[in-house]
């Protein structure tokens, strides 16, 4: 069953899982290409219209902070594109176990990529086994899905 009005992105490092979701719910993956200066940087691009849809974007934060910083990208480039919802598919979420103030001098590292997921536009949050329950509370969108591992 085809949901027209929805679509499925992936970050460069989970285009596998996105595709194995796409197709266990019937949507179409989205094409997006990854553009790389020479310094490093990187800037993706919608290679279709995602005007009005309803927009997944599945991307692990974490081993590398580029990995963050990818999915940061293509959520602030859905908004700009005029997508009507953006889900942050996250199957690992960095930095959960820097929920807490433990000992003097130390970020809360999960509450300020809750901070940056929210700026950059995510509508829903949607995550998988988090480190602690009270990271759900640090975002401001909703967190329309914790699935917990067997």
């Amino acid at each position: 069953m085809t949901k027209p009005n929805s679509k499925i992105f992936a970050c460069s490092k989970s285009e596998y899982l996105a595709e194995k979701i796409a197709k266990e719910y019937g949507i179409p993956m989205g094409k997006v290409t990854m553009s790389t200066y020479s310094d490093g940087e990187f800037q993706p691009s919608y290679e279709e219209s995602i005007r009005g849809l309803r927009v997944f974007i599945v991307c692990s934060t974490f081993p590398s902070a580029d990995n963050l910083m990818e999915l940061l990208l293509m959520i602030d480039a859905a908004k700009r594109a005029s997508a009507r919802h953006i889900t942050a598919v996250i199957p690992y979420f960095g930095w959960a176990r820097q929920d807490r103030k433990d000992k003097p001098r130390v970020p809360i590292g999960a509450k300020l990529v809750a901070n940056l997921l929210d700026a950059a536009g995510a509508t829903r949050i949607m995550t998988m086994d988090l480190h602690a329950d009270q990271i759900q509370g640090f975002f401001e969108k909703p967190l329309i899905g914790e699935v917990r591992g067997k």
